[in-house]
């Protein structure tokens, strides 16, 4: 049932159209000219989002702001494991699930650190990636509000879940 839904889905709404008289492979063309134009537009600043994210990776700089900022996360109740990835998950969801899995390799799964990680993950979002996609791809130049309160938004999911993984997973 399930490998026919999505063909079903597309010939449903391919017989809509064309019950509605749209001319759905002209359609379909400029539909697929308009994203190929959006993949390119925003193509630079996602080299320039991934070489950032590489190179502070590369660099170490992730790893000592997380040691700097330790004393912040145990107040918080963020495991030291935890660290770098509430650093770097807001910049890269790529590198925050590449933190996660090495943080479950070293501490096990089903660990403190591995549960907050796993929940981590799931409730937070690459914020500032996402901003500065969206924002290069409409030319906007300012972010006005957006960046401080998708920071609150991570630092919010960040907490929470170590308060959580406390919670429903005592120690």
């Amino acid at each position: 049932m399930q490998s026919v839904l999505v063909p079903m889905l597309l010939a449903g709404i391919a017989i809509y159209a064309l019950c509605k008289g749209v001319d759905v492979f002209p359609t379909f063309l400029r539909g697929a000219q308009n994203g190929l134009q959006t993949a390119v537009s925003i193509l630079p600043t996602m080299v320039g989002m991934l070489t950032v994210v590489y190179m502070l990776r590369a660099s170490g700089a992730i790893d000592l702001a997380a040691e700097l900022l330790a004393p912040v996360f145990h107040l918080l109740g963020i495991p030291e494991e935890c660290g770098a990835l509430t650093l770097l998950k807001p910049v890269s969801g790529g590198g925050g699930l590449a933190l996660g899995s090495e943080i479950m390799q070293r501490c096990g799964p089903d660990s403190y650190a591995g549960r907050v990680a796993a929940v981590m993950l799931g409730a937070s979002e690459t914020s500032l990636y996402t901003i500065s996609v969206y924002a290069g791809h409409i030319g906007l130049r300012g972010t006005r509000y957006a960046v401080p309160a998708a920071l609150c938004a991570d630092f919010t999911a960040f907490t929470v879940s170590a308060l959580f993984v406390r919670l429903l997973f005592p120690i």
